[in-house]
């Protein structure tokens, strides 16, 4: 009984033993995942992964040893040791974040972790082949290094010209996530004074410090020209066309030829208007209405036909594919068709007649389609709707002009809408900030940009066309399958379901997010309970971080957000390539021509999805810019927020009065020394047991701002603490994890 007792013991002993190998194990072999190329000596390894303070260093050996004969690492010359093991090689494009790390993008979402170490010069979207090794980090994913640059993604940056006291002149660039200078010769400064922004063009990477010189010089810093040129040009969009672009698009015709007419469904006679933004330039769509005979309607949407002026292959072709979007900043459009074009030819202007791409349904008051058409036409717009205006007609607070077809296509968008919720569409309806900007163009006031009845109409109706072409050449049309240009958008992942299903249970809402058999369904259920609630914007904005991104492909999977099996783009061709691609697909089909070029489609859905997540970029960095800006006259003053964001180093609050978000650094909270709790996502108090988490309300003042980094730093004010969503009490006595001192 005695040995018996002993030899359990013993036994369990040995598996301690071999867990806590396997444990240093691990630690040796992801400090080598640094840098796989580096060779080591048991002393270098001891200390850098501070083991020497728990094992001898003959342990250290002895592990090493262990992983030299199962294959994991080499022994280099008598004492050093190198990561070995199998090696595979990928190539992809990568994604580089602020702090000095990146990504690289696999299609199979098994993305490869590049450590700051391994990245040298390298930037996003920069093409690269990169080696891994068995080892994964913390967050699961690849550790890898790259090994050659394969294709630069950009040449041209944006940055200050700086220059120390008998030391070089060197440029330091706007975009965060680029963690080093650029040298620049005395030689190529042009007219450049040191403080100034300037555009620069890289000339020699093969330095530590690549060298450039001065294509442009932007101005000082913190003028409001000069910083949304730089924003600009430093996302890679010129607000000025190339010469030979802008002569091609003067010289075509504005005359609509009769014979063209000819070819035509003639849309002039019968009721058409067009409803935008006041300030609007370019009109893509306008609707037309008529009763029919049979008592039902004739709802026809007309969209700008850019492929009659824009021909393939030309070199307008080649700038506004190579564009892909127009960019929308805070107060100025840069668009992705020249003037003339986007103002004024393919502009639905009203009183004039216009070349379109229609899609045309027979409706009854129930929003059913009892017939389509889809093709070529010529429209005349009898009105043109601002978006108040239209609204003023539809609350019945105005008379005007066609005011009876305006109700009819509202009752009929209504019942559009409530299908489309009824099958799953998720109703996203997160505030868009807009700014009023003084002669000076400084930030006097922030608003919300509301959608009304008016708003929701249009896209009701762009929504109907998009969807019914998709559905048209993907499932109706008599010769399938036919390669086409879809938006899609994937399911959402479960894991991210899940920690949104545990965000939302802090304001009390006990949604089964993760393992509803229908995600759209509970999601739908949520955005519903939530409308017109405090919590509803942030709610919204964590819900649209756990998705999928919506893009281009020729690959069908559906649109998981709009519940639509089929969708495409179709209304807006002046501001988007892809629609254009769509319009010429549609044509060549129609006209019995089913040739397809899968490959190079979807290249070109590719870059279009890429062109369209910088533009955001660009405009989320305009936007916050101004808010920085507008903060900067708010020093001194509180504002009641919502905690929006928790990390290691702090906390990131929301201020619904100023629409403008700022962190609470950990080391200004001074009543208490903090842990993280990185799967709570919390910071709790050593002694008070105070917690801080996403979704509390908190009081903040405004300490101090960075425009150049676009920061808004604040202070928590502690004797002015709102109450928060959870118990303090229900914090205390849980596991303790890794402590932040305050300084």
């Amino acid at each position: 009984m005695h040995k018996h007792k002993r030899r359990k013991n013993t036994d369990t002993e040995r598996s301690d033993k071999r867990n806590g190998d396997a444990q240093y194990q691990k630690i040796i072999l992801n400090f080598m995942g640094i840098s796989p190329k580096e060779a080591y000596n048991v002393k270098e390894i001891a200390e850098a992964t501070e083991l020497y303070r728990i094992i001898s260093n003959q342990k250290i050996k002895s592990l090493l040893i262990d992983l030299i004969e199962v294959g994991k690492i080499t022994l280099e010359g008598k004492s050093r040791f190198k990561l070995g093991g199998t090696f595979e090689t990928f190539m992809g494009r990568i994604e580089v974040y602020r702090g000095g790390m990146g990504y690289v993008i696999m299609e199979n979402g098994d993305d490869i972790f590049i450590p700051q170490r391994s990245l040298g010069t390298v930037l996003t979207g920069d093409i690269v082949k990169v080696r891994t090794v068995n080892l994964r980090n913390r967050e699961n994913k690849r550790i890898g290094e790259v090994l050659e640059i394969v294709q630069r993604a950009r040449t041209e940056f944006v940055g200050t010209l700086k220059h120390e006291s008998r030391g070089p002149f060197y440029v330091v660039p706007d975009d965060a996530t680029i963690s080093f200078d650029f040298f620049i010769r005395r030689e190529e400064l042009k007219e450049a004074k040191v403080g100034d922004k300037v555009y620069v063009q890289v000339t020699d990477w093969d330095n530590r410090t690549p060298e450039c010189n001065v294509i442009d010089v932007l101005g000082k810093p913190g003028e409001h020209e000069v910083e949304m040129h730089a924003i600009l040009l430093n996302y890679g969009f010129n607000p000025k066309f190339p010469e030979e672009v802008q002569r091609f698009a003067d010289s075509i015709s504005e005359v609509i030829l009769p014979e063209e007419i000819a070819k035509r469904r003639d849309f002039r006679p019968i009721t058409t208007f067009t409803i935008d933004p006041v300030d609007a330039k370019d009109f893509d769509d306008a609707l037309s209405f008529q009763l029919l005979e049979n008592g039902n309607y004739e709802v026809g949407i007309h969209i700008a036909d850019v492929s009659h002026y824009l021909k393939a292959g030309t070199v307008l072709d080649m700038e506004a594919f190579k564009r892909a979007t127009s960019v929308y900043l805070v107060d100025r459009t840069v668009p992705m068709l020249p003037e003339k074009l986007s103002n004024f030819l393919c502009s639905l202007r009203p009183h004039e007649e216009k070349l379109t791409y229609s899609a045309v349904f027979e409706l009854n008051n129930k929003g059913e389609i009892l017939g389509e058409w889809f093709g070529k036409t010529i429209i005349y717009s009898d009105h043109r709707f601002s978006y108040e205006a239209a609204q003023e007609v539809i609350e019945g607070k105005q008379e005007g002009p066609f005011r009876d077809e305006l109700l009819k296509l509202n009752e009929i968008a209504l019942a559009l809408r409530a299908a489309r919720f009824a099958k799953g569409s998720i109703d996203f309806d997160t505030d868009e900030v807009r700014f009023e900007l003084d002669e000076n163009d400084k930030p006097i006031r922030l608003y919300v940009k509301e959608r009304k009845d008016s708003n929701k109409l249009i896209e009701d109706f762009m929504l109907l066309a998009n969807r019914r072409v998709a559905n048209f050449i993907g499932k109706i049309f008599e010769h399938p399958p036919l390669t086409f240009v879809y938006r899609i958008h994937d399911r959402p992942d479960k894991e991210k379901l899940g920690t949104l299903q545990e965000f939302i249970k802090h304001f009390g809402y006990e949604e089964n997010l993760a393992e509803m058999r229908d995600p759209a369904e509970a999601l739908g259920n949520l955005m519903r309970k939530i409308a017109g609630k405090p919590e509803q914007n942030i709610i919204e904005k964590i819900a649209i971080r756990s998705m999928a991104k919506a893009v281009y492909s020729t690959n069908n999977i559906g649109h998981f957000g709009l519940g639509f099996e089929y969708y495409s783009h179709f209304t807006s061709p002046i501001r988007r390539y892809p629609d254009v691609m769509v319009h010429r697909l549609l044509t060549q089909y129609l006209d019995k021509d089913y040739r397809s070029f899968q490959e190079k489609l979807e290249v070109e859905c590719k870059h279009c999805s890429k062109m369209e997540k910088t533009a955001a970029e660009a405009e989320r960095s305009s936007i916050k810019y101004k808010q920085v800006e507008f903060m900067s006259e708010q020093i001194g003053k509180e504002f009641k927020g919502v905690i929006s964001g928790v990390k290691e180093a702090g906390f990131y609050v929301e201020m619904p009065e100023t629409l403008c978000e700022g962190m609470v650094p950990i080391h200004l909270i001074s009543d208490d020394f903090y842990h993280y709790d990185e799967k709570r996502l919390t910071l709790t108090g050593k002694h008070s047991g105070r917690v801080f988490r996403m979704g509390d309300e908190v009081m903040v003042k405004v300490l101090r701002t960075d425009l150049a980094k676009r920061q808004i730093d604040l202070e928590v004010v502690l004797d002015k603490m709102v109450k928060t969503k959870t118990s303090i009490k229900s914090e205390k006595g849980k596991e303790k994890v890794k402590v932040r001192r305050k300084h």
